[in-house]
């Protein structure tokens, strides 16, 4: 499991091993991944699956 910079981890949340999860990317709580999730993504679910994709202009480096 690799979790990037300013990524945010809802409760409960299950993170599979060899899932990487991106910049400022967001999973919701409960949640269970078994894909990457992408930079600015946000996942939710049982299997986790993205469902917006964040407006990186809106993050500071």
């Amino acid at each position: 499991m690799h979790i990037k910079k300013g990524a945010w981890i809802g409760a409960g949340a299950s993170i599979l091993p060899g899932v990487t999860i991106g910049k400022y990317a967001i999973v919701g709580a409960g949640a269970i991944v078994t894909k990457d999730v992408g930079d600015y993504e946000v996942a939710v679910g049982v299997s986790a699956k993205v469902v917006k994709t964040l407006d990186k202009d809106k993050f500071e480096e």
